[in-house]
Formats: structure tokens, C-alpha cells, sequence
């Protein structure tokens, strides 16, 4: 049988959704304005209907790219966006004391040219602010009709059942592809039992698994994979191996590398959706041609005998991004 459409909030969108970070910040230089207007606007020529952004990404840049595009669309997409992670060169930090998720949501509902967002997240937890009072203050943003729904991101079982119990949370957002697996420690059986979204963000490992990296040296300086140990000279070497196989395993059974591990991502539970991002046109339709492939059972566990958290090396994060991150990790 086919994959159907999911529920996120009670909406049905595509499994398939898009991350917008790309073309604002992250990967290297992104793609001219107008580049990415004319990708925004083909993604939802071809069906993509969940677009995901966030006040980090391009320090605003980003919600006023998906605003511009989504001027005279915007019933066409579920729009997601995050408050509460700032960078400003090498300075990081979180903030989700209630004043500032409300002054972020202004800034981001005028950015984004709408009057409600439909999913709004907490981007990374504040541990100096008890998990129930920031959830609390978004609930009266959702009463206010400013939201829709909440959302948290990169946190843990315990941190999403206890935000629960304040208010219903909508969707958990964590890396989640065949080479990252803290989601399956706990977060995935959580937000199943809650009926939470689970959305995957990297379901394509970073663009590893969909031919994006073939030599780390040669990403862009400003490239954040550059500051992760799966790409350095010691973990890259081996993990290249594990990719080559992978690839040899897509290009047996007709399809890319991409369409390949958003497959097994989307075959882990009927609660996910996953939101590949990229700045190229190609890339996006080739991420959604195959959106409603179930993945043989068999080839699944192909994949995951394959690339795993026993295979993989080195961590995903570098050292000094670790304590913004409250998901489970593995000893």
C-alpha cells in the first residue's frame, strides 16, 4: 500500500514537507533572492504543502523569503516557524522566557506578511525557564489565534510529556535519518503516545545520503558541516564506505540516494513527516517524486543493517553544541 497523506494538528499535509533553511544560512553560500522565491514557488507547483522556517535562519532572512513567496498562496501551505535560538557570529543562545516567544512571534508574524503561524515551535529548550510556563505563555498565543498549534524541537521524551501536560503539543522536530537515530531512544514512542507529530529534519543526513558530500574538504568555509565530527578526516573515511554501499543499494532498486532514505525515514511510523531542504530546483523535485513510496520491508532492514548508530562515525554535533541539545543521546 502507498503512504497517505499525514496529519499534523489535525491537517493532512504531504509526508514529504520542505525545510527552507538552505537558502538563507548553513550550507555554504546560499541561493540568490530571486533563486529562491522562483524554488518556493515551484515546490508548491509540485505539491509540497508544509514549509518549514525559522528566526534563526539568515538572522530573519529566511520568514521574509517564505513570506514574499507565499504572498497570494498562503492558504496553499502549512507554515511552520521557531523562536528561541539566536547566533550572531560565534555568539549562541536561547531565550524562551515568555515576553520574548511573544516579541519573536510579532516580529515573525510581520516578516512573514500573515496574521497566525500555523505550527510554532520552541526552537531548542531554555533550561533557565521551567518547560510548563513557556509552553504556557504559547498557549495563550494559540487562544489568541496567532498559532495554531505547538511545537517543540530537538527535546526530550520527558520534556515533551511534561510540556503535555500543560497543552497539546502538535509536533516534535529532530534530526532524524538512517544515520541519526537519538529519536529512537524515546522521542518517537513519546510522540506517538501523545498523538504528536514527529517531523524529521536532515532526513538525508546533512545531503550525505542524497550525493551532496563527496569530499568535506571542499565544503564552503562557512559550511556548518565543517564543525561536525562525521566530517572530519578521521570519521569520513569510513563513513564515505557505509555511503558508497548505500548508494550501490538506491541505484539497484531504481531510485536516488534521496528517495531511498526518505523512504526508510517515513517507514518508521505512520506519525512522521520529513522535510528535506536544498536550493536547488532539481533537488526538490527529486525529493518528492516518490513521496507516497512504502518501502518493502525487507529493504528497510537492509538499510538499517547498513548504516545505524553502531556504524556511523562520530557524533553528529560538535562538542560545544551539545548542552543546547535536551534529546536523549547515546552513551
Amino acid at each position: 500500500m502507498p503512504i497517505e497523506r499525514r496529519a499534523i494538528n489535525g491537517r493532512l499535509t504531504n509526508p514529504v514537507g520542505l525545510g527552507c533553511m538552505s537558502l538563507s544560512w548553513a550550507y555554504g553560500e546560499r541561493p540568490g533572492d530571486e533563486d529562491g522565491i522562483r524554488l518556493l514557488h515551484r515546490a508548491i507547483e509540485i505539491g509540497y504543502d508544509h514549509f518549514d522556517t525559522a528566526r534563526l535562519y539568515g538572522l530573519g532572512h529566511n520568514e521574509a523569503q517564505v513570506g514574499i513567496a507565499l504572498k497570494g498562496r498562503r492558504d496553499k501551505v502549512f507554515l511552520a516557524s521557531k523562536m528561541g535560538l539566536f547566533a550572531s557570529g560565534e555568539k549562541r543562545g536561547i531565550d524562551c522566557h515568555p515576553d520574548t516567544i511573544r516579541s519573536e512571534l510579532e516580529i515573525s508574524l510581520r516578516l512573514l506578511q500573515t496574521d497566525h503561524i500555523d505550527l510554532y515551535y520552541m526552537h531548542r529548550r531554555d533550561l533557565t525557564v521551567p518547560i510548563e510556563e513557556s509552553v504556557g505563555a504559547m498557549a495563550d498565543l494559540v487562544r489568541e489565534g496567532k498559532i495554531g498549534a505547538i511545537g517543540l524541537s530537538e527535546m526530550s521524551a520527558d520534556t515533551l510529556r511534561r510540556a503535555a501536560a500543560v497543552h497539546p503539543i502538535a509536533a516534535m522536530q529532530t534530526e532524524y535519518s538512517p544515520w541519526t537515530r537519538q529519536a529512537e531512544i524515546a522521542v518517537l514512542d513519546a510522540c506517538r503516545d501523545l498523538g504528536t507529530a514527529f517531523v524529521a529534519f536532515s532526513p538525508v543526513a546533512r545531503g550525505v545520503l542524497a550525493n551532496g558530500v563527496s569530499n568535506p574538504a571542499l565544503l564552503e568555509d562557512n559550511d556548518i558541516r565543517r564543525t561536525m565530527p562525521r566530517f572530519n578526516g578521521e570519521n569520513w573515511p569510513r563513513n564515505l564506505a557505509l555511503v558508497r554501499q548505500f548508494n550501490a543499494i538506491a541505484a539497484r532498486e531504481g531510485v536516488t540516494p534521496s528517495q531511498l532514505s526518505l523512504a526508510w525515514v517515513l517507514s518508521r511510523g505512520d506519525h512522521i513527516v520529513a522535510i528535506p531542504g536544498t536550493g536547488k530546483i532539481a533537488h526538490l523535485e527529486e525529493n518528492i517524486a516518490l513521496w507516497d513510496w512504502s518501502l518493502p520491508a525487507a529493504l528497510a532492514d537492509e538499510v538499517d543493517a547498513l548504516i545505524n548508530q553502531q556504524t556511523v562515525s562520530g557524533h553528529r554535533y560538535a562538542q560545544a553544541i551539545l548542552p543546547t541539545i535536551d534529546t536523549e543521546d547515546f552513551a
